[in-house]
C-alpha cells in the first residue's frame, strides 16, 4: 500500500535511489516513498510552492524529480518534499 497517502497502490520497488547531481537546467532529486499519481500531485505541488521553482517534472517509476528554476536551495526542496509527506534521498550537490 502507498504509505504516504494510503490510496492502496503497491510499491513494486521498494528501493530507495539515491541524489543525483545537477542536470542540464534542472536539479534531480531522489525522494522515496512515491507510488501513485496522487504522490506525484502531491510532491509536485508542494515543490512547485517554494519561491524560485519554475518547473517540477517526476519520474514515479524512477523516484526522481527534476527541479527547474533559479533562487531556491536544496534545503528548501528537501522541506517541501517532506511536507508531502516523501523521504528525500541524500542531500544536495
Amino acid at each position: 500500500m502507498c504509505t504516504a497517502c494510503s490510496c492502496g497502490t503497491q510499491d513494486s520497488t521498494g528501493t530507495t535511489t539515491r541524489l543525483a547531481t545537477d542536470e542540464g537546467a534542472g536539479r534531480v532529486y531522489s525522494v522515496s516513498g512515491m507510488t501513485c499519481g496522487h504522490c506525484v500531485s502531491s510532491v509536485s505541488a508542494q515543490i512547485g510552492k517554494v519561491e524560485g521553482v519554475s518547473d517540477v517534472q517526476v519520474d514515479l517509476a524512477g523516484g526522481a524529480v527534476m527541479v527547474s528554476g533559479s533562487g531556491f536551495s536544496d534545503e528548501q526542496i528537501r522541506a517541501a518534499v517532506k511536507q508531502a509527506g516523501y523521504e528525500p534521498a541524500g542531500t544536495g550537490a
